[in-house]
């Protein structure tokens, strides 16, 4: 494992010179749609290797009854197949978020009825394409699936006078990103 971590941060590195390089700025519209202020920053090294980094936040009260405050950042190192930022790609990713949320479903972890404090942390793999749109835009479409760890304190929803609040941890495999972003890129 070391050894493939150990080849995987140098052939990242290798192109990394002193000629300025691409970077690109994102937004996901997926995360638009619910309301998540969200942006992403992503830069080249060399011809097939990128880094991306996007962060994401939402701080309200879905409605008087749901909450889904959380934070969320989502680094990913990212092999394009043909030329950075052109075609598909294949990536990995990590993630680290800390939420808030109550009486909403998701990822088979929370559950309505109930309200979650705490974090997550995990990784996976993702498969993307980017569609060039114009010199400086593209439209990316991006999926992957992998491992998330959580963390919480969970109780019941709507709290109660005699509410009582446990420490719980479960594990999830499955989806862990998804994405159709509009994309700028700053030459």
């Amino acid at each position: 494992m070391n050894k493939l971590l150990l080849i995987f941060l140098t052939s990242l590195c290798i192109g990394i010179g002193v000629k300025a390089q691409v970077v690109a700025v994102k937004t996901n519209l997926l995360y638009d749609a619910t309301a998540t202020v969200n942006l992403g920053a992503e830069v080249a090294f060399n011809k097939h290797w990128t880094l991306d980094i996007s962060g994401n936040y939402n701080g309200w009260e879905v409605a008087s009854d749901k909450s889904w405050k959380h934070w969320l950042v989502q680094p990913e190192g990212r092999y394009w197949l043909h030329e950075k930022f052109n075609g598909h790609y294949f990536g990995v990713h990590g993630i680290y978020m800390d939420y808030d949320m109550s009486n909403v479903n998701f990822m088979s972890v929370m559950k309505k009825d109930f309200a979650y404090d705490g974090n997550a942390y995990g990784g996976g793999i993702s498969y993307g394409y980017q569609l060039y749109l114009s010199p400086r835009w593209n439209l990316e479409f991006s999926a992957g699936v992998g491992f998330v760890h959580f963390e919480y304190d969970k109780s019941a929803f709507p709290a109660t006078d005699d509410n009582v609040s446990a420490k719980y941890r479960n594990n999830y495999f499955g989806p862990t990103k998804l994405g159709v972003s509009i994309t700028y890129i700053i030459k």
